[in-house]
């Protein structure tokens, strides 16, 4: 009987956070939750209330921002559980300014906790993954790291920034067994996103293909995809859960092309990371063909 996975989650007491571990308790690991120390009574009130639940969480203070408070972190848990066989890297904050109010201590503070915070996690748990031939790394990301955000240039630098991380870490560790991939949720209705104004939520919402927001659950389901066992051979992914935000129909028609006697168009669809989807129209008719380049 193989040994129950140890699995960590930075952040792991907020909204996505704790659906990510709830998600891995059912998937059978043995789940720990970071959090910020100031927050250790709200952390000690979390944890009782999902025992109550029927989820048996550890818990462990960290500031993910510092390197050695990191080491210090994942020292004690490997001396009290064991290694780390998975991280989810999801501790994040924001500081919305516009750049030209932004401080530098605003800009800090994120690149530190929602970039850094990755380096000084990962960091300490690579070497023991790799001499077990097992790991699985997740990087929670966002969309705003892609397309950027008015008042975010702090948090799509940061989010950008677990792109690139995300793939280089990937190539160092294929040969190991450890894979390394990232998830980039749209908007997703948390405490936080619950306490927007109503009409700046639904101006959020109108943007949204889908007509709503993602539930936590939904942006856990695929982390716990990502960390399966059986799920070997992706890595240096980056998985986009938004439900078609983005997506758009370019302005004006591509080239003009003959097709069965008639003149067509060709207007191209954005699906980021999975290219540009080209559909072929004739005036008329509806669309002949799709493709993908």
């Amino acid at each position: 009987m193989s040994k129950q996975k140890i699995a960590l989650v930075t952040g792991g007491t907020g909204g996505i956070g704790t659906a990510i571990c709830i998600a891995l308790a059912d998937q059978g690991r043995k789940v720990i939750a970071g959090y910020f120390p100031p927050e250790k009574e709200q952390a000690y009130a979390w944890k009782q209330k999902h025992r109550a639940d029927g989820y048996d969480f550890e818990i462990v203070a960290c500031d993910v921002s510092d390197f050695e408070s990191s080491q210090q972190m994942l020292l004690d848990v490997e001396n009290t559980i064991g290694a780390v066989d998975i991280l989810v890297n999801c501790a994040g904050i924001t500081r919305d300014k516009t750049l030209r109010r932004m401080t530098p201590e605003q800009w800090d503070a994120v690149l530190r906790t929602n970039l850094d915070s990755a380096f000084n996690v990962t960091r300490h748990v690579v070497d023991k993954m790799s001499e077990n031939g097992f790991g699985r790394i997740v990087n929670i990301s966002s969309v705003n790291g892609q397309k950027g955000q008015f008042g975010q240039a702090n948090y799509s630098a940061a989010k950008a920034g677990l792109h690139g991380f995300t793939k280089a870490v990937a190539q160092e560790l294929a040969a190991k067994g450890v894979t390394v991939n990232s998830v980039s949720p749209g908007y997703v209705k948390t405490e936080m996103t619950d306490a927007i104004p109503a009409e700046v939520r639904e101006s959020i919402i109108q943007q949204v293909p889908m007509g709503r927001m993602a539930s936590p659950d939904e942006i856990a389901y695929v982390v716990s995809f990502l960390t399966d066992d059986r799920n070997t051979y992706m890595t240096g992914a980056n998985l986009p859960v938004k439900a078609g935000l983005g997506a758009r129909l370019f302005f004006g028609p591509g080239n003009a092309i003959s097709l069965d006697g008639h003149r067509t168009w060709r207007y191209c669809v954005e699906a980021g990371e999975s290219g540009v989807i080209f559909y072929t129209y004739a005036p008329g008719k509806r669309h002949l063909c799709c493709s993908a380049q």
